[in-house]
């Protein structure tokens, strides 16, 4: 496995544990948000989700670039 192929398995890595994060936050606060207003459906419930693991991906991504860039 070459240099550039293990940062890219690293930052997929990174990226993968920040989606999880990101989607329980999500399922957490925008789902049980949702449902205690009596609006949550399948539909808007994935939104969340899927926001959450966004943002997440995106979060942790982010930080993994800036320690890197310390070096």
């Amino acid at each position: 496995m070459t240099e550039g192929e293990k940062e890219k398995a690293k930052a997929a890595a990174v990226a993968g544990v920040g989606a999880g994060v990101g989607s329980a936050g999500g399922a957490t606060v925008g789902v049980l948000e949702l449902a205690a207003r009596g609006v949550a459906t399948g539909f808007t419930a994935g939104l969340a989700i899927g926001a959450g693991a966004a943002v997440g991906a995106g979060l942790a991504y982010g930080i993994y670039r800036l320690f890197k860039k310390r070096k």
